[in-house]
């Protein structure tokens, strides 16, 4: 079972629920891979810990234009997208940070003019925190295109029981491709205007994506009543309440995980476990 754990907008606790349900599920027996696949600025391993095994660089592959051959007609410009290659006059211009690595433009070059090289953008570490086989991709500064390196990290998931994607903050690209496959998707929001807001901006996301999915509820204990009434009158199921508990966050500021320092939220943790997998049955 693949389980993705996103939200609308970064610090709602994300990654902190992430890794417990993690760590839980470990405990409880089943065998388990964390992956964050939140690649421009991973923070999973702080928690988790994890003994690195292999190191690799991710590239994808840009196009290079021989301009002794090219004949500047603008095909591999015109087919472009994302105009990561533009014929100026004279000139072929090529934005590497821009290409999406499709082949399009060498595809339709009638003088075989475009070839393709190999660019390096991020890296993909694997490793074992405890009996948690651990996954991150670091992207590389600089890029702006993070779903590439995303899809590797999901294709390096071993076959294993459970496992959990810490999916980036936000509802766009980088989001979709990390959430879409899961079996269900973990929504972490908090009860304050912006928390709301992106809530249902994520709503939409995973509808749109026809996903099932639930919400939880960090520092539930904080702001107003808008966002269980939102999920109450939106038919959205409340998974779980975290209450806004100090210990947690002198926990987080160590980089100590909930489920080895509180464990009064044990219960909570594994009830939240629990309903996750009835609800993607």
């Amino acid at each position: 079972m693949k389980i993705a754990i996103a939200s609308g907008k970064g610090g709602t606790g994300k990654t902190t629920v992430a890794t417990n349900l993690a760590c839980v599920a470990s405990r409880n027996g089943q065998s388990v891979a964390y992956l964050d696949c939140d690649v421009e600025e991973p923070n999973g391993h702080i928690f988790l810990k994890p003994q690195i095994s292999e190191s690799k660089p991710i590239g994808n592959l840009i196009p290079v234009v021989d301009e002794s051959k090219c004949i500047h007609c603008g095909k591999c410009g015109e087919i472009c997208q994302y105009s990561a290659i533009v014929c100026v006059g004279e000139k072929v211009l090529v934005y590497p940070e821009m290409c999406h690595a499709c082949g399009g433009c060498a595809m339709v070059c009638p003088v075989d003019a475009i070839t393709e090289t190999p660019r390096e953008m991020g890296t993909l570490e694997t490793g074992q925190a405890g009996d948690i086989q651990f996954v991150q991709g670091l992207l590389n500064i600089g890029e702006v295109m993070s779903p590439p390196l995303i899809k590797e990290v999901k294709s390096a998931a071993p076959e294993v029981d459970l496992v959990i994607i810490d999916a980036p903050p936000g509802t766009s690209c980088p989001v979709i491709e990390s959430v879409k496959d899961s079996d269900f998707v973990l929504l972490v929001t908090e009860p304050t205007p912006f928390g709301l807001n992106d809530l249902k901006l994520a709503v939409e996301m995973v509808r749109a994506l026809k996903l099932p999915f639930g919400v939880v509820i960090n520092r539930a204990d904080v702001g107003d009543r808008q966002t269980q009434s939102y999920c109450r009158s939106s038919r959205i199921e409340i998974l779980a309440e975290i209450p806004d508990d100090r210990r947690i966050a002198e926990a987080y500021s160590r980089g100590e995980m909930i489920c080895d320092v509180l464990s009064d939220y044990t219960p909570l943790l594994t009830g939240l476990l629990k309903k996750i997998t009835e609800m993607s049955v």
